[in-house]
């Protein structure tokens, strides 16, 4: 069948607002590749009942029309059933699959349930090694030997490649666009920027505000407190005078506030604290007016990404290297790779994170020269 003449197609794509947020280009690709379909999106159910994972990013975009969900890593047959039945009712024909690496045979588990619901045409599900792993070079699949040259690709890209099939003539080898920015736009509406303006109220951003974005609910990533407020202490006495919008979670207000004080007894300018007071997309357009994004590895580290704003971001070794880290040539990444990176650790004591507390003020504020010019 032509692609102009399907009329559903079915996204799998579980997660939450960084998840969503990497998978943008992938989703731009098969809008156009499916420029008259219906596009529905299969889920989880949302993180809360105000901010649904995908929704929170989606909303707006016109990349997906609808939503599935179901509980992430159920077993329960009838469960299964009601929503195999769902799906089979609505009747796709065509599966795109954006799946996290789980494993071959977690894939060939997918693809069986997606045979069951009636889809004919399955495209994306990572059946190989190759589809699994970040790596650059041609997705040949196969064991270690054919993963490329060992550099590690972004988790963006590997979603790309994998449903490459869908770009157009001549796009082999970029089919998402990543490069463009228009594969990243979040097409934030103009209530959204209103929103975001009547939160930040009389402060004047100007052309140099910094957004900082210190929680974390991840205690692996979780750089400390008294780091950050050192860090804004430091930004403050090079760079004074400048506004700072602090972005995140309600329950990340007080540690925001904690560190921001380094900031304040430094020089720095008026500071806004929006942690817990805008919606995931009326951040974006808040930190869309600033100069400089500093945070941990997040989803408000990916809303600062998709609309453009240069990144400094702190990661943790517990991903490999590229994966998770902001796209795009602007940003700067702190990340050191100790002999046990790659862990995927949530909680880490053992080690004491040390790939993460190892990284020092200084290091991070000579990113921030870097992504800033100000050579000081």
């Amino acid at each position: 069948m032509r692609r102009d003449k399907v009329r559903r197609v079915l996204i799998y794509r579980l997660g939450s607002l960084g998840d969503m947020l990497v998978a943008l280009p992938a989703l731009h690709l098969a809008a156009r590749a499916f420029p008259n379909a219906e596009r529905r999106m299969l889920t989880n159910f949302p993180v809360n009942a105000k901010a649904p994972a995908a929704a929170a990013v989606l909303d707006h975009t016109g990349l997906v029309d609808g939503y599935f969900r179901y509980e992430t890593g159920t077993r329960s047959p009838k469960d299964l059933l009601r929503l195999a039945w769902t799906i089979l009712r609505w009747r796709p024909q065509v599966l795109v699959y954006l799946g996290s690496s789980r494993g071959v045979k977690a894939a060939l588990r997918d693809e069986r349930f997606f045979r069951l619901c009636g889809i004919r045409r399955i495209v994306g599900v990572p059946l190989t090694e190759g589809m699994q792993r970040n790596f650059y070079g041609r997705p040949t699949g196969g064991r270690d030997g054919a993963m490329g040259d060992g550099h590690l690709e972004p988790e963006a890209a590997r979603l790309a490649r994998n449903i490459g099939e869908l770009g157009g003539i001549g796009e082999f080898d970029d089919p998402a666009r990543l490069e463009d920015p228009a594969s990243w736009d979040l097409h934030l509406t103009a209530e959204e920027r209103a929103a975001a303006d009547r939160a930040i109220g009389e402060v004047d951003l100007g052309s140099e505000a910094i957004t900082a974005c210190v929680g974390t609910k991840v205690q692996s990533k979780d750089w400390g407190r008294d780091n950050w407020r050192a860090l804004l202490a430091a930004m403050a006495r090079e760079l004074p005078g400048r506004p700072l919008l602090l972005v995140g979670a309600p329950e990340e207000s007080e540690a925001s506030e904690f560190a921001a004080e380094g900031w304040r007894a430094n020089g720095g300018g008026a500071v806004v604290n929006l942690c817990g007071v805008l919606k995931p997309r009326e951040s974006a357009a808040a930190i869309a007016r600033t100069s400089l994004f500093v945070g941990h590895d997040s989803g408000p580290m990916h809303l600062a990404a998709a609309v453009g704003t240069p990144c400094v971001a702190i990661f943790a070794a517990r991903n490999i290297p590229r994966q998770w880290f902001p796209f795009g040539q602007q940003h700067r990444v702190v990340y050191h790779r100790v002999e046990c990176w790659g862990c995927g650790l949530e909680t880490c004591i053992e080690q004491q994170k040390k790939c993460l507390m190892s990284i020092t003020v200084d290091e991070v504020m000579e990113k921030v020269r870097e992504v800033l010019g100000t050579g000081c």
